[in-house]
């Protein structure tokens, strides 16, 4: 299940360690028994975002096009 979060505090990113500052975007991927935050960054070079038009300006989202 793929959850897109804003931070409230200081969150660390599982893949590359970067700390996700208070407000910043970031996804949590939770599988069977593993559960992984990861940037936006991260999220982008793995392929969990996509991009959509709204309202005449492009917008990344985390969920899943169908």
């Amino acid at each position: 299940m793929r959850r897109g979060c804003i931070a409230v505090g200081n969150v660390k990113c599982d893949a590359c360690h970067r700390v996700v500052r208070h407000g910043e975007r970031y996804l949590t991927l939770d599988e069977e028994d593993v559960k992984c935050r990861l940037c936006v960054d991260c999220c982008v070079a793995r392929g969990y975002t996509s991009s959509r038009l709204e309202k005449g300006k492009e917008v990344l989202s985390f969920l899943s096009v169908e």
